[in-house]
């Protein structure tokens, strides 16, 4: 998927994926391979191999995991996804997870409204608290800042690329109302 190949104006929808339907996993996976081989920090290393990218995305929809996509043209462009708190005190808090935009879609304000939508979903079903982490450095900083969410804080070391190297990673909350 291209810039090039896609309507940049045709309207985004987004909406929650309660089942795995027919046709979509390869855009999920064709999402996941190209946001890890520009970089993204999503806990695999690039460049990472479609079949390993399809055996993940085959585990949804699972219980406890919120799924929301982002379509245009009746293509995924982009996904977010949450998780449940997972004991009984958790309840009230959910963990926000892969946020990914294809690069080819990047800057249209795709992520933006996966994240609102995530927000409006998860006040909806009972949370109150939501967290993430995101990589020192990475552009998601300032759009998680720029939503609301507060920096918790910085841990160095937490997660390994490919080649070795180690890098910090930050935790942010937002508190719902």
């Amino acid at each position: 998927m291209s810039a090039d190949t896609a309507t940049m104006g045709a309207p985004l929808s987004v909406r929650r994926m309660d089942r795995l339907e027919p046709g979509k996993l390869a855009d999920l996976v064709e999402v996941l391979v190209a946001c890890v081989d520009e970089g993204a920090s999503l806990g695999f290393h690039a460049p990472l191999a479609p079949e390993i990218a399809r055996a993940w995305w085959e585990q949804f929809p699972r219980d406890g995991v919120l799924l929301l996509v982002a379509e245009r043209d009746g293509r995924i462009v982009g996904t977010v996804h949450m998780l449940d708190g997972e004991s009984a005190n958790g309840a009230h808090r959910g963990e926000v997870a892969k946020l990914l935009v294809h690069p080819a879609w990047r800057r249209q304000g795709i992520a933006r409204a996966l994240i609102t939508a995530l927000e409006i979903e998860a006040h909806a079903g009972g949370k109150s608290l939501l967290h993430l982490d995101t990589r020192e450095g990475d552009p998601s900083n300032a759009l998680y800042a720029a939503l609301g969410y507060r920096e918790a804080g910085r841990i160095p070391g937490w997660a390994r690329d490919a080649a070795g190297t180690f890098s910090t990673t930050v935790f942010w909350y937002k508190t719902l109302d």
